[in-house]
């Protein structure tokens, strides 16, 4: 399974805001979809961590915003592990435009895991934490997507 999880997203009307691109609060919840995603691909899918449960809750988000995403655009959501520590887990992303590869944004969510009974941090178990491949750098990531994508037309 590849370390970089690929979701691709086709902006939809209700995706833009009154200034004609994609509203912010819309990579929020891409980032989200795709963080799952990944995590269902590597064999940890939501009902996994209810049944030990304990679950990842978002400590940060951080995004940068680099050109704007516009109607009808197709969206590569690109995340992966960056690295993993006994109760957290950085996750990075990167948002690029299929047509040409274009980054749009770039964002980290640092990631608690929690135990659902008592809402306190709680160590991540061997069994997930061999579960993703980490990858420490951005420049890392990029290669192995290229590896994943066809060529640009």
């Amino acid at each position: 399974m590849p370390a970089v999880h690929i979701k691709t997203i086709r902006v939809a009307a209700d995706s833009i805001d009154v200034h004609g691109h994609v509203n912010n609060q819309e990579y929020l919840r891409w980032m989200q979809e795709a963080a799952i995603e990944h995590s269902a691909l590597q064999d940890w899918p939501m009902a996994r961590y209810l049944e030990l449960g304990a679950s990842w809750y978002v400590k940060s988000h951080f995004i940068e915003y680099l050109r704007p995403a516009l109607l009808a655009d197709e969206i590569l959501a690109c995340t992966w592990i960056a690295g993993m520590d006994s109760r957290s887990s950085p996750r990075k992303t990167v948002f690029l435009r299929r047509a040409d590869r274009r980054m749009l944004a770039r964002a980290e969510t640092q990631w608690i895991f929690v135990d659902l009974a008592s809402g306190r941090p709680r160590a991540i178990p061997p069994a997930l934490r061999t579960a993703f491949a980490t990858i420490d750098s951005e420049e890392a990531a990029l290669a192995e997507i290229d590896g994943q994508l066809p060529s640009p037309a």
